[in-house]
């Protein structure tokens, strides 16, 4: 997306790892809660949904304006405990789980950035104070890396622990405009009980496989938590030209039951699809969960399914083209994928 539009947590499906979400994305609930120090910029710069904004010569009283976390110059001859050391900052993820890979960006950050960095992460789940979460396991997720100065510095992480928030270090101090940890969502089984779930939901592990068109908005948008704030909050294709129709593929966040469906096109007012229908997969097997319906623009719509059939996945269709800017699908777990999830969630 371009201007002032957010970035999206999401890329379309790869095997790489920079196609998966955004965990600390501050749409899912990330949040920066605390730093050791931002005499700069302010902490809560990194987890901006949007593009690193840049004004050059544009003073205040703490000197140039970034948009980023900047941290003041540290001097070994100065206080005790200032010396040596680095500066870090504390992020909690919007969606607990396992991290693949890390994204330091540095942009604007030219005779101010740090030359190395490094990740830890810790789980702490629940709703544990800021005291506990200082106090909490750490654990190495990215070793002290060296890092470009306004350059988009990409790590790998390899590590399968679920971890709920991490620390992000500069050695010794600096500047960074944003911080992106792409991950597998893993959440905590315990908050489904036995009731119905928004089985497509990126919050409750559900996943973005395919999309046949995403030119104007990453699919992500569709199945992410909240209302759509804009036109460009969810999933729009370009004008098609050929025959045929888009589509849109969702991996279920476990094996469950749909009962309901809701497609909602609220903000496209004049390039809502005409028609939608859903197919679901169970496995090998597929069936129709909702047959070609007509849509109405800027309006959200819920469909009672008469299904009983578990699936695994959907497509969404869309005639023939267009945006929806959320599909919510909500049913029930199999025992079989809660014991799953559950198994999962409990894993060291």
């Amino acid at each position: 997306m371009n201007g002032l539009q957010p970035e999206p947590p999401y890329a379309a499906s790869t095997d790489d790892w920079r196609a998966l979400p955004d965990l600390a994305a501050r749409a899912l609930g990330g949040a920066v809660l605390a730093a050791n120090d931002d005499s700069f910029a302010e902490k809560e710069n990194l987890i901006r949904p949007y593009p690193v904004l840049h004004q050059p010569r544009t003073f205040g009283h703490k000197g140039q304006l970034y948009d980023g976390w900047e941290t003041r110059r540290r001097r070994r001859d100065s206080a005790p405990g200032d010396g040596g050391g680095h500066d870090w900052a504390i992020v909690r993820l919007g969606v607990p789980g396992t991290v693949a890979g890390i994204v330091v960006d540095t942009a604007y950050f030219t005779g101010n950035y740090p030359p190395r960095v490094s990740v830890d992460a810790c789980r702490a789940d629940g709703h544990p104070s800021l005291a506990e979460i200082l106090d909490a396991d750490w654990r190495p997720l990215l070793p002290v890396s060296d890092a470009k100065g306004d350059s988009v510095n990409e790590y790998a992480v390899n590590d399968t622990r679920r971890c709920t928030h991490v620390r992000l270090n500069m050695h010794p101090d600096g500047g960074i405009a944003r911080l992106r940890v792409h991950g597998t969502p893993v959440p905590d089984p315990a908050g489904f009980a036995d009731l119905p779930l928004d089985l497509a939901a990126l919050a409750n592990g559900a996943g973005i496989t395919g999309a046949s068109n995403a030119f104007y908005s990453n699919p992500v948008g569709a199945i992410m938590p909240g209302l759509p704030a804009s036109q460009a909050d969810g999933w729009e294709t370009a004008r098609r030209r050929e025959p045929g129709h888009e589509w849109l593929d969702v991996r279920l966040a476990g094996r469950g039951v749909i009962r309901v469906a809701e497609l909602d096109t609220t903000h496209l007012k004049h390039n809502a699809p005409g028609w939608a229908a859903i197919e679901a997969r169970d496995g090998d097997a597929a069936f129709e969960l909702l047959p070609r319906t007509r849509l109405q623009p800027d309006t959200p719509h819920r469909f009672v399914l008469p299904n009983d059939r578990p699936a695994t996945s959907v497509r969404l269709n869309i005639f023939p083209d267009g945006g929806m800017a959320r599909l919510r699908l909500y049913g029930r777990l199999t025992d079989e994928a809660l014991a799953a999830m559950r198994r999962r969630f409990e894993e060291p």
